[in-house]
């Protein structure tokens, strides 16, 4: 079992980008937590992040054939790309959405997922524990 998972803009800033919302913890602490967690199930797995949707839209279709699940926290796209929804669907590979924050509970623009619209199951509000969730479920469905 292969899971990718695609991290979106500015996730790479975390620990300094709004810690009141994204916590203190750096992104490369929330990459050894998946790396742990992919470990502990057995899981092989790829860690991606772009600031760049059209680089995001390309890694997505090269998954075809070689990812049997996708975890993907969009960032800021979730909102606005349908290109990357339109991605997820064309792929078919079952995707499970995660947000380190709450979007509900923030910007009204925020509430609104295009992801959600092909993402099978969407963990938000757990912080980087969302992303240990979004992989267990995969696992679970996959296996």
């Amino acid at each position: 079992m292969k899971i990718l998972i695609i991290n979106g803009p500015n996730l790479n800033m975390l620990g300094l980008r709004e810690p009141e919302i994204y916590g203190k913890q750096s992104y490369s602490s929330l990459c050894e937590l998946i790396d742990e967690s992919c470990r502990e199930l057995g899981v092989e797995h790829e860690i991606f992040q772009s600031n760049h949707e059209g680089v995001i839209v390309d890694k997505i279709q090269d998954a075809y054939g070689k990812f049997d699940g996708i975890v993907i926290n969009p960032a800021a796209y979730t909102h606005t790309s349908v290109a990357i929804l339109d991605a997820l669907k064309a792929v078919s590979i079952p995707t499970v959405e995660v947000h380190i924050s709450d979007i509900n509970s923030r910007d009204e623009f925020r509430k609104h997922s295009y992801i959600s619209l092909a993402a099978i199951k969407t963990v938000m509000g757990l912080g980087f524990n969302g992303y240990k969730i979004a992989i267990e479920h995969l696992y679970e469905l996959l296996k």
